[in-house]
Protein backbone atom coordinates (compact mmCIF):
# COMPACT_ATOMS: atom_id res chain seq x y z
CA UNK A 1 0.00 0.00 0.00
CA UNK A 2 1.47 3.51 -0.70
CA UNK A 3 1.41 6.31 0.99
CA UNK A 4 -1.33 8.31 -1.65
CA UNK A 5 -3.26 5.05 -0.76
CA UNK A 6 -3.02 5.71 3.01
CA UNK A 7 -3.85 9.11 2.93
CA UNK A 8 -7.01 8.49 0.90
CA UNK A 9 -8.10 6.07 4.08
CA UNK A 10 -8.11 2.81 1.17
CA UNK A 11 -7.94 -0.60 3.09
CA UNK A 12 -7.83 -4.03 2.00
CA UNK A 13 -11.73 -4.24 1.77
CA UNK A 14 -11.63 -1.74 -1.00
CA UNK A 15 -12.68 -2.61 -4.59
CA UNK A 16 -12.02 -2.61 -8.27
CA UNK A 17 -14.56 -2.25 -11.34
CA UNK A 18 -13.31 -3.30 -14.73
CA UNK A 19 -14.73 -3.89 -18.31
CA UNK A 20 -13.17 -6.72 -20.53
CA UNK A 21 -10.40 -7.34 -17.54
CA UNK A 22 -9.40 -3.45 -18.06
CA UNK A 23 -9.32 -1.83 -14.50
CA UNK A 24 -11.47 1.16 -14.63
CA UNK A 25 -12.12 2.50 -11.01
CA UNK A 26 -11.38 1.77 -7.52
CA UNK A 27 -14.06 1.81 -5.02
CA UNK A 28 -12.86 3.02 -1.90
CA UNK A 29 -15.51 0.99 0.71
CA UNK A 30 -14.79 2.87 4.23
CA UNK A 31 -12.04 5.22 4.01
CA UNK A 32 -10.13 6.08 7.77
CA UNK A 33 -10.14 9.83 6.78
CA UNK A 34 -10.78 12.86 9.00
CA UNK A 35 -14.09 13.04 10.11
CA UNK A 36 -14.58 16.49 9.18
CA UNK A 37 -14.16 15.43 5.53
CA UNK A 38 -17.40 13.61 5.71
CA UNK A 39 -16.02 9.63 5.63
CA UNK A 40 -18.30 8.13 2.90
CA UNK A 41 -17.65 5.62 0.00
CA UNK A 42 -16.30 7.20 -2.61
CA UNK A 43 -14.54 6.42 -6.59
CA UNK A 44 -11.28 7.08 -7.32
CA UNK A 45 -9.64 7.00 -9.64
CA UNK A 46 -11.96 6.48 -12.56
CA UNK A 47 -10.04 6.30 -15.48
CA UNK A 48 -11.03 6.03 -19.41
CA UNK A 49 -10.03 3.00 -21.53
CA UNK A 50 -6.69 4.52 -22.43
CA UNK A 51 -5.93 5.15 -18.66
CA UNK A 52 -6.37 8.85 -18.54
CA UNK A 53 -7.62 9.82 -14.71
CA UNK A 54 -10.74 11.69 -14.57
CA UNK A 55 -11.75 11.76 -10.86
CA UNK A 56 -9.88 13.88 -8.47
CA UNK A 57 -9.44 13.58 -4.50
CA UNK A 58 -8.19 15.32 -1.31
CA UNK A 59 -7.61 18.49 -3.66
CA UNK A 60 -6.37 21.76 -2.11
CA UNK A 61 -8.93 24.03 -2.37
CA UNK A 62 -11.54 21.84 -1.17
CA UNK A 63 -9.80 18.64 0.33
CA UNK A 64 -13.08 17.09 1.63
CA UNK A 65 -13.92 16.60 -2.38
CA UNK A 66 -13.77 12.75 -2.77
CA UNK A 67 -14.08 11.46 -6.51
CA UNK A 68 -17.57 10.47 -7.33
CA UNK A 69 -19.91 9.31 -4.43
CA UNK A 70 -22.88 10.68 -2.99
CA UNK A 71 -22.55 13.58 -0.22
CA UNK A 72 -25.35 15.52 1.06
CA UNK A 73 -23.93 18.91 3.21
CA UNK A 74 -28.04 18.80 5.22
CA UNK A 75 -29.30 15.67 6.09
CA UNK A 76 -31.88 16.49 8.77
CA UNK A 77 -28.75 19.12 10.21
CA UNK A 78 -26.18 16.51 9.77
CA UNK A 79 -23.17 17.18 7.29
CA UNK A 80 -22.46 14.34 4.93
CA UNK A 81 -20.57 16.45 2.42
CA UNK A 82 -17.58 17.32 4.72
CA UNK A 83 -15.88 21.34 5.13
CA UNK A 84 -17.81 23.86 6.48
CA UNK A 85 -21.61 24.02 7.00
CA UNK A 86 -23.41 26.58 5.57
CA UNK A 87 -25.66 28.26 8.09
CA UNK A 88 -28.10 31.24 7.22
CA UNK A 89 -27.21 34.63 8.30
CA UNK A 90 -23.71 33.61 9.37
CA UNK A 91 -22.24 31.76 5.89
CA UNK A 92 -19.54 29.12 6.28
CA UNK A 93 -18.75 28.20 9.47
CA UNK A 94 -16.86 24.90 11.09
CA UNK A 95 -19.03 22.90 13.27
CA UNK A 96 -18.99 19.67 14.95
CA UNK A 97 -22.29 18.07 12.66
CA UNK A 98 -19.87 15.42 10.67
CA UNK A 99 -21.60 12.32 10.25
CA UNK A 100 -20.52 9.78 7.87
CA UNK A 101 -21.65 7.03 5.35
CA UNK A 102 -21.00 4.07 6.54
CA UNK A 103 -20.64 0.43 4.17
CA UNK A 104 -22.58 -2.54 6.36
CA UNK A 105 -22.76 -5.27 4.33
CA UNK A 106 -21.68 -6.68 0.84
CA UNK A 107 -24.63 -8.37 -1.55
CA UNK A 108 -22.67 -8.59 -4.83
CA UNK A 109 -18.72 -8.30 -5.21
CA UNK A 110 -17.88 -8.84 -8.67
CA UNK A 111 -15.64 -7.31 -11.51
CA UNK A 112 -18.37 -5.97 -13.41
CA UNK A 113 -21.03 -5.19 -10.76
CA UNK A 114 -20.69 -4.28 -6.69
CA UNK A 115 -23.90 -3.94 -4.72
CA UNK A 116 -23.74 -3.38 -1.04
CA UNK A 117 -25.64 -1.61 2.03
CA UNK A 118 -25.16 1.30 3.73
CA UNK A 119 -26.12 3.37 6.41
CA UNK A 120 -26.06 7.03 6.83
CA UNK A 121 -24.86 8.34 10.08
CA UNK A 122 -24.96 11.35 12.36
CA UNK A 123 -21.80 12.01 14.76
CA UNK A 124 -23.50 10.10 17.41
CA UNK A 125 -23.29 6.80 15.16
CA UNK A 126 -27.32 7.57 15.13
CA UNK A 127 -28.77 6.06 11.49
CA UNK A 128 -30.41 8.79 9.33
CA UNK A 129 -30.94 7.12 6.86
CA UNK A 130 -30.33 3.64 5.05
CA UNK A 131 -29.41 2.61 1.66
CA UNK A 132 -28.80 0.18 -0.83
CA UNK A 133 -26.43 1.04 -3.85
CA UNK A 134 -25.65 -0.59 -6.94
CA UNK A 135 -22.55 0.12 -8.88
CA UNK A 136 -22.11 -1.00 -12.82
CA UNK A 137 -19.62 -0.64 -15.37
CA UNK A 138 -20.23 -1.82 -18.96
CA UNK A 139 -18.52 -1.16 -22.72
CA UNK A 140 -20.58 1.47 -24.97
CA UNK A 141 -18.46 1.73 -28.00
CA UNK A 142 -15.05 1.23 -28.87
CA UNK A 143 -13.61 3.78 -26.88
CA UNK A 144 -15.85 4.34 -24.12
CA UNK A 145 -17.37 2.85 -20.80
CA UNK A 146 -20.31 3.80 -18.68
CA UNK A 147 -20.95 3.83 -15.21
CA UNK A 148 -23.92 3.07 -13.82
CA UNK A 149 -25.10 4.18 -10.54
CA UNK A 150 -28.38 3.16 -8.66
CA UNK A 151 -29.00 3.52 -4.86
CA UNK A 152 -32.57 3.52 -2.16
CA UNK A 153 -32.81 5.96 0.55
CA UNK A 154 -34.81 4.93 3.16
CA UNK A 155 -36.32 6.97 6.08
CA UNK A 156 -36.95 5.35 9.65
CA UNK A 157 -40.34 4.42 10.14
CA UNK A 158 -40.82 7.06 12.34
CA UNK A 159 -39.71 10.35 11.05
CA UNK A 160 -39.30 12.09 7.92
CA UNK A 161 -36.01 12.99 6.61
CA UNK A 162 -34.98 16.35 5.08
CA UNK A 163 -32.30 16.70 2.72
CA UNK A 164 -30.75 20.33 2.09
CA UNK A 165 -28.23 22.36 0.38
CA UNK A 166 -26.32 25.58 1.03
CA UNK A 167 -28.86 27.27 -1.20
CA UNK A 168 -31.48 25.88 0.93
CA UNK A 169 -29.90 27.67 3.79
CA UNK A 170 -29.48 30.56 2.36
CA UNK A 171 -26.15 31.05 0.25
CA UNK A 172 -27.16 32.81 -3.10
CA UNK A 173 -25.21 32.37 -6.52
CA UNK A 174 -27.04 28.23 -7.09
CA UNK A 175 -24.48 26.76 -4.99
CA UNK A 176 -27.61 24.21 -5.13
CA UNK A 177 -25.04 21.43 -4.59
CA UNK A 178 -25.38 17.91 -2.43
CA UNK A 179 -26.16 14.41 -4.33
CA UNK A 180 -24.34 12.10 -6.56
CA UNK A 181 -20.78 14.16 -6.66
CA UNK A 182 -17.96 13.91 -9.59
CA UNK A 183 -14.99 15.81 -8.60
CA UNK A 184 -13.60 15.81 -11.93
CA UNK A 185 -9.72 16.13 -12.70
CA UNK A 186 -9.01 18.93 -15.56
CA UNK A 187 -5.50 19.93 -15.96
CA UNK A 188 -6.97 22.69 -18.34
CA UNK A 189 -10.43 24.93 -18.09
CA UNK A 190 -12.83 22.17 -18.56
CA UNK A 191 -16.24 22.55 -21.05
CA UNK A 192 -19.32 21.79 -19.47
CA UNK A 193 -22.58 21.67 -22.04
CA UNK A 194 -26.22 20.67 -22.59
CA UNK A 195 -27.96 19.89 -25.95
CA UNK A 196 -29.74 23.38 -25.37
CA UNK A 197 -26.31 25.48 -23.33
CA UNK A 198 -23.00 25.86 -22.68
CA UNK A 199 -21.33 27.22 -20.02
CA UNK A 200 -21.21 26.97 -16.16
CA UNK A 201 -23.46 30.27 -15.83
CA UNK A 202 -26.13 28.64 -18.24
CA UNK A 203 -26.26 25.03 -17.28
CA UNK A 204 -26.08 25.58 -13.67
CA UNK A 205 -29.18 24.40 -12.02
CA UNK A 206 -30.37 23.11 -15.47
CA UNK A 207 -32.88 19.64 -15.75
CA UNK A 208 -31.26 18.64 -19.13
CA UNK A 209 -31.42 14.80 -19.98
CA UNK A 210 -27.93 14.85 -20.12
CA UNK A 211 -25.33 16.87 -19.46
CA UNK A 212 -21.62 16.52 -21.48
CA UNK A 213 -18.12 17.75 -19.37
CA UNK A 214 -14.83 18.28 -21.08
CA UNK A 215 -11.45 18.18 -19.75
CA UNK A 216 -7.92 17.10 -19.68
CA UNK A 217 -6.44 14.65 -17.80
CA UNK A 218 -3.51 14.37 -15.57
CA UNK A 219 -1.62 12.91 -18.21
CA UNK A 220 -2.45 15.63 -20.73
CA UNK A 221 -4.97 13.59 -22.79
CA UNK A 222 -8.56 14.97 -23.42
CA UNK A 223 -11.32 12.98 -22.15
CA UNK A 224 -15.32 13.15 -21.95
CA UNK A 225 -17.86 12.70 -19.43
CA UNK A 226 -21.51 12.61 -20.37
CA UNK A 227 -24.20 11.67 -17.33
CA UNK A 228 -27.91 11.57 -17.37
CA UNK A 229 -30.51 10.38 -14.81
CA UNK A 230 -32.04 13.54 -12.98
CA UNK A 231 -34.99 11.98 -10.68
CA UNK A 232 -38.60 14.29 -10.51
CA UNK A 233 -36.73 17.56 -8.71
CA UNK A 234 -33.33 16.73 -9.73
CA UNK A 235 -31.38 19.63 -11.20
CA UNK A 236 -27.55 19.65 -12.57
CA UNK A 237 -24.72 21.73 -10.15
CA UNK A 238 -21.37 22.74 -12.01
CA UNK A 239 -18.65 24.27 -11.57
CA UNK A 240 -15.96 25.12 -14.15
CA UNK A 241 -13.96 28.08 -12.85
CA UNK A 242 -13.74 27.83 -9.08
CA UNK A 243 -12.62 23.94 -9.55
CA UNK A 244 -14.09 21.11 -12.34
CA UNK A 245 -17.11 19.30 -10.78
CA UNK A 246 -20.91 17.77 -11.55
CA UNK A 247 -23.30 16.61 -9.15
CA UNK A 248 -27.09 15.56 -9.83
CA UNK A 249 -28.36 17.93 -6.57
CA UNK A 250 -31.25 16.76 -4.79
CA UNK A 251 -31.92 19.86 -3.39
CA UNK A 252 -30.67 23.11 -5.68
CA UNK A 253 -33.48 25.21 -4.78
CA UNK A 254 -35.79 23.72 -2.38
CA UNK A 255 -35.43 21.20 0.68
CA UNK A 256 -36.32 17.87 -0.58
CA UNK A 257 -38.38 15.25 2.55
CA UNK A 258 -37.80 11.39 2.59
CA UNK A 259 -41.42 10.75 4.10
CA UNK A 260 -41.25 8.45 7.38
CA UNK A 261 -41.09 4.52 5.94
CA UNK A 262 -40.38 5.39 2.09
CA UNK A 263 -37.61 5.78 -0.02
CA UNK A 264 -36.36 7.97 -2.79
CA UNK A 265 -34.38 6.12 -5.76
CA UNK A 266 -31.71 7.29 -8.19
CA UNK A 267 -30.08 5.65 -10.77
CA UNK A 268 -27.59 7.79 -12.92
CA UNK A 269 -25.07 6.98 -15.80
CA UNK A 270 -21.75 8.48 -16.33
CA UNK A 271 -20.22 7.41 -20.12
CA UNK A 272 -16.39 8.03 -19.64
CA UNK A 273 -15.05 8.37 -23.06
CA UNK A 274 -11.24 8.81 -24.44
CA UNK A 275 -10.87 12.44 -26.26
CA UNK A 276 -13.01 15.61 -26.70
CA UNK A 277 -15.81 13.98 -28.12
CA UNK A 278 -17.93 16.82 -30.38
CA UNK A 279 -22.00 17.77 -29.52
CA UNK A 280 -23.05 15.15 -32.13
CA UNK A 281 -21.12 12.55 -30.97
CA UNK A 282 -22.79 13.17 -27.31
CA UNK A 283 -26.27 13.66 -29.08
CA UNK A 284 -25.99 10.16 -31.07
CA UNK A 285 -24.50 8.42 -27.73
CA UNK A 286 -27.99 10.24 -26.11
CA UNK A 287 -30.51 8.94 -29.36
CA UNK A 288 -28.37 5.70 -29.19
CA UNK A 289 -29.65 5.14 -25.36
CA UNK A 290 -25.66 4.82 -24.33
CA UNK A 291 -27.00 7.53 -21.49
Amino acid sequence: MTGEDRRAGVTENDRQLSVDDVPVARYVVDPAIDPRHGPRPYLHPVRTFGGTVVTDAFPADHVWHLGASLAVQDVDGTNLWGGRTYVRDTGYTWRDDHGRIAHTRWETRDPQRLAHRLEWRDRDAAVLLTERRELAAQRVGERAWALDVGYTLTAPADRDVTLGSPATNGRPGGAGYGGFFWRAASATPARVYTATAEGEDAVNGSAAPWLAFAGTGPDGAAYTLVLAGLAEGDRWFVRTAMYPGVCVAFAFDRPRVITAGTSRTGRHRVVVADGALDQASVAALAADGAV
